[in-house]
Formats: structure tokens, C-alpha cells, sequence
């Protein structure tokens, strides 16, 4: 069981999200995960620039981490993302990955794989953030196991802290079992099947701009 931990916080491993994310991995490990970690402070990601590469041929040109992350990614089981709660978002470092992973996205790179989400705020809106950590995990095809956030107040007590702790060492167990039992999740069925079939609909809309796309997906058996 494969497990890829990607950490958008710029304060990297020692700090809140990092910190959080560790009692996760932790548990994860312990309950047979092989979990391999990433910070986006080690592991450079730059803006997409929108060339439309990708989808033509199923590499960015871009000269940074993202091929690399990607392919960790991809060969992976399960997947946790990790940010701080920035203005009622994810880090500039983690919107950087999401949009450059528009190419996996039509193809439903993740089909049927796993993804948890981590997030620390210091104050309101970390559900939404927690949220769209998820979605963005659906849109690639994952199922989603769940999430776990804490405010920084909850950190520095210890009693809140211990709580915060052990939702994520929860968290952690249950994506492993999920991986395990290759479990399904009826209720996120009807938008999976739904976001399926407009990544289906795109790309063999625009099957001549982007080739290696819609041959991804003659190579799956999806068309």
C-alpha cells in the first residue's frame, strides 16, 4: 500500500500542518502503509502557465518538481494533501500543484485510488478548505476517506491537542483500510459518475488538439 503525504505549508515538516500531518503518517505507517512524504518547500512547483503541453502529450515542459510529484502520484494508492488554511484556501505552493495537474485530471489519473486531506488554520473557514483539498482529490478520480483540521489555539493546549492528534492518526488508519478493503463510498457515487462523464465528453470533444488525452483514454477501455 502506497501512500504519498504532499505538504503545501512553506513552513515545511516543523511547522502546524507538517506536525498534524506527522501523527497521520505515523499511524498510517503502523498499520502497513509505505508512506512517502513531500514538502513543497523541498520540491519546487511552479504557476501553469496555460500552454496546453500536457494534454498533447502527457509531459509539462516546465523545468521544476511537477513530473516528478506526479509520477509518485500516479504510482501511488493513496494520496494526503496537507495546507494551512491562507485566506480561506489552500497555500499558493498547493494551488500551484492543482492547477498543474489539470492533464491528470481529464484523465482520471487517480481512478479508484485513494486521498485524505490535512489542514491547520488559525482561525475560521478550515472546512472549506478541508473541502476543496477532497474535491480536487475526486476530480482526479480518487474516492475520499475524510479529513482532519485544528486551529493553532487547539495546538497549543495540550488536552485539544491530543484530540486533534488522534483524528489524524484516526484518519490515517481508516485511508489505509480503505486501500486495503478496496472500499467504495455510495455517497460520493452519482459525482464521481457525473465529473467521469464530462472528462469523458471533453476529451473526445477536443480529441485533435489533444491526442495523448484521448488516447489515454482508448488505452483505459473508457471509450
Amino acid at each position: 500500500m502506497k501512500i504519498v503525504t504532499i505538504l503545501g505549508s512553506p513552513h515545511g515538516p516543523r511547522g502546524a500542518t507538517g506536525t498534524l500531518l506527522g501523527e497521520l503518517v505515523r499511524a498510517a505507517t503502523a498499520a502497513g502503509g509505505d508512506v512517502r512524504a513531500f514538502s513543497l518547500t523541498d520540491h519546487k512547483v511552479v504557476p501553469c502557465v496555460g500552454c496546453d503541453a500536457c494534454h498533447k502529450t502527457g509531459v509539462c515542459p516546465q523545468k521544476d518538481s511537477f513530473n516528478s510529484l506526479k509520477a509518485a502520484m500516479l504510482e501511488a494508492d493513496g494520496i494526503v494533501l496537507a495546507s494551512p488554511n491562507y485566506i480561506v484556501s489552500v497555500s499558493a505552493q498547493m494551488k500551484a500543484l492543482f492547477d498543474r495537474c489539470c492533464g491528470p485530471i481529464h484523465c482520471q489519473a487517480m481512478h479508484d485510488k485513494y486521498a485524505a486531506a490535512v489542514e491547520t488554520s488559525g482561525g475560521t473557514g478550515g472546512e472549506e478548505v478541508q473541502h476543496y483539498m477532497l474535491r480536487f482529490t475526486q476530480w482526479l478520480g480518487c474516492w475520499t476517506v475524510g479529513s482532519v483540521g485544528a486551529m493553532g489555539a487547539d495546538l497549543a493546549d495540550p488536552m485539544r491537542k491530543g484530540q486533534a492528534f488522534a483524528g489524524a492518526a484516526d484518519l490515517g488508519r481508516a485511508l489505509v483500510a480503505a486501500i486495503q478493503r478496496k472500499q467504495t463510498f455510495p455517497a460520493q457515487a452519482a459525482a464521481r459518475q457525473e465529473f467521469f462523464g464530462r472528462m469523458k465528453s471533453l476529451v473526445q470533444y477536443r480529441k485533435d488538439a489533444w491526442p495523448y488525452e484521448y488516447q489515454h483514454w482508448q488505452s483505459r477501455g473508457w471509450l
